[in-house]
């Protein structure tokens, strides 16, 4: 018999499968036999079948003008900074933001719900009783760029070939699928084994690209190439220049303007991005118009820089935004495949290093708040003692796991400095927690194990803006005797180096969904991503009471078992300490040419790219038309 990694992990872990049945999608919520024009986890559905656009969508926005922006989030391989291939769905490389936009999927996520996805190229979903089965109707007018139609050869293609060779967060997820049956030219069941979660199903036919069967029959689909891809989505590759810029181009006649999931969005005539090695140099670039929009993530400039010309002749405009209605999570890690951070008491040591408060204060300019929790912000994030479901889940855990001290009490939280920078009590507190862990002063001012071996603690930055922020943090690691520094490397290396766990210590930001997925969490959390090169388990950890946790998300058949799950495993991850919380805002801070109209932000997700527009009276009002 063959085992595969999810099984194999499910009896390695000890009770990851006993601990918790893996329900299908609500079938009470979402009927199973009959065609649905969309599905959420729970069975809340805002929009009618047959309904003419997102309510955040504008239909009547003009169309055209060029959108020059820094984008702000970006997915798999995707880099910032530079780009060396168009391949955007595996591993290798690096590539631009945004190549999705070239790309449409079976079905779309609406912005404003938490979880709902609706039929876009499929035109509706039908689940069989047992549900495990999900048969797409795919819609006849859904068409590649060269003309050719959308069929169901291109759809077992495509999930196929990124269940083998695509990015670990694409890949991963697609464990459960096990065959892909083309019934007829438009119509594609996807089959899975039992072991799916509501969430993760979600997630699958809403967010994996559709690929052309045929323009790949001769092509590599996992080579690094700067050859534009056949695509079907609002917007086909146009001019660029690797690692300086790429444009993508609006296609006109796409094929799907016409429906509810298509409309009143990507109104743009041309997407453009520009790729800079350093944040201050991008920022330069937008005080110049030559970037037409950027989100602000350096408080020091927020603080202290948006004061030229062309705020004060108010054509850039500047403004604070709600931050998505979703869970965040931004923190540090140290590499526990590297032994010397294998033990609590050295993670716990380094964290107190940092001075937030003093931090906030000296150079963040009062603008954020402290981070405690991997889902803060959210309604999963862990409060106070338990409540009583949380103790029932704990309790029921606790019969075939060890559970880890102080999980029954108060949720963990980053102790306060005195604002100092160099806080004694926290100093001495790390002191003590290295001298238990065998780490001792040489009488030179560094600290050694038995080994002889100096506690080494090499903090991996992309960008000059970090060491601005993080020397600080360094030099207290120092007067408590680690050797620590920080070591810059441009964003390709950077990149390779975390995709490949060759680090002592990173930094990483991720905005979970508003209703996280069984698959997401499992790829920076769970044993399946522990070793598995491209994922986003950074500190490599294995712990079956973290897989089974996972496994009470993916189970969760209403929306209160999952956001109980969820804050238990914000309490055990907390309670770990294999990320370092740091910082957080409640607002985006924005600013922009004032040469776009826009609508309301919608609550979970803002795409700006798709829903801003030109506004010639503007432009020309500002001498930018």
């Amino acid at each position: 018999m063959i085992i595969d990694r999810r099984r194999f992990l499910a009896v390695a872990a000890g009770g990851y499968v006993a601990s918790a049945a893996f329900p299908k999608l609500s079938l009470a919520a979402n009927p199973a036999g009959v065609p649905r024009h969309g599905l959420s986890a729970f069975g809340d559905l805002k929009y009618p079948e047959g309904f003419a656009a997102f309510d955040y969508a504008n239909p009547d926005a003009p169309v055209g003008g060029t959108f020059n922006f820094q984008p702000w989030y970006w997915y798999f391989n995707q880099n910032t900074q530079t780009f060396n291939t168009l391949n955007a769905f595996v591993r290798r490389g690096d590539a631009p933001p945004r190549m999705e936009l070239c790309f449409d999927t079976l079905m779309v996520s609406a912005h404003d719900e938490p979880d709902a996805i609706y039929g876009h190229v499929a035109e509706t979903v039908t689940i069989s009783d047992d549900g495990d089965r999900f048969t797409f109707r795919l819609r006849d007018i859904a068409r590649f760029h060269d003309g050719t139609p959308i069929t169901a050869a291109d759809v077992r293609f495509s999930y196929d070939t990124l269940k083998a060779d695509g990015h670990p967060q694409l890949s991963l997820p697609l464990d459960p699928l096990v065959e892909v049956i083309e019934e007829d030219e438009r119509t594609v069941t996807l089959v899975f084994d039992g072991t799916q979660s509501a969430q993760a199903i979600l997630s699958v036919a809403a967010n994996y690209p559709i690929f052309s069967a045929a323009y790949y029959a001769d092509r590599t689909f996992d080579e690094s190439t700067l050859d534009a891809p056949l695509g079907s989505g609002p917007y086909r590759v146009g001019d660029l220049n690797a690692g300086s810029f790429i444009e993508f181009q609006r296609v006109e006649d796409y094929w799907a303007r016409a429906i509810g999931t298509g409309a009143g969005q990507n109104h743009f005539g041309a997407i453009r991005i520009e790729f800079y090695a350093e944040r201050q140099a991008g920022f330069e670039a937008f005080k110049k118009g030559e970037v037409h929009w950027r989100r602000e993530f350096t408080s020091k400039t927020w603080a202290t820089e948006y004061n030229f010309p062309a705020i004060e002749q108010d054509q850039v405009l500047t403004g604070e935004f709600p931050a998505d209605v979703r869970p965040g999570m931004q923190a540090w890690t140290l590499n526990q495949r590297r032994e010397r951070f294998g033990d609590r008491r050295v993670r716990d040591a380094i964290g107190l290093c940092f001075d937030f408060e003093w931090t906030n204060e000296n150079l963040f300019y009062g603008l954020y708040e402290r981070s405690h929790s991997l889902f803060a912000g959210s309604q999963y994030e862990a409060k106070g003692a338990p409540d009583a479901a949380e103790t029932a889940l704990i309790e029921r855990l606790g019969a075939e796991h060890d559970l880890p001290e102080g999980i029954m009490e108060e949720a963990w939280l980053q102790p306060a400095s005195d604002g100092s920078g160099r806080d004694r009590a926290r100093l001495r507190e790390a002191t003590r927690l290295l001298g238990e862990a065998g780490w001792t002063d040489d009488g030179a001012g560094l600290l050694r194990n038995a080994a002889g071996e100096t506690l080494d603690v090499e903090f991996l930055i992309r960008s000059s803006v970090f060491e601005r922020i993080y020397g600080p943090f360094v030099e207290v690691m120092r007067m408590v005797g680690i050797n620590a520094g920080l070591r810059l490397v441009d964003p390709a290396q950077y990149q390779a180096r975390t995709s490949e766990f060759d680090f002592d210590m990173a930094g990483l930001a991720i905005g979970w969904t508003p209703t996280p997925t069984e698959s997401s969490i499992e790829g920076v959390f769970g044993s399946a991503a522990a070793d598995l090169p491209g994922s986003r388990n950074w500190p490599g950890v294995a712990d079956p009471l973290i897989d089974a946790l996972i496994a009470e998300v993916g189970a969760a058949e209403s929306r209160a078992g999952h956001e109980t799950a969820m804050r238990v495993l914000d309490r055990v991850l907390r309670l770990r300490r294999d990320w370092i919380p740091n910082w957080r805002s409640a607002n985006q801070f924005i600013a922009h040419w004032d040469m776009f109209g826009f609508d309301p932000k919608p609550d979970y997700f803002w795409p700006v790219e798709a829903l801003w527009w030109f506004d010639e009276d503007r432009a020309k009002a500002i001498g930018r038309a």
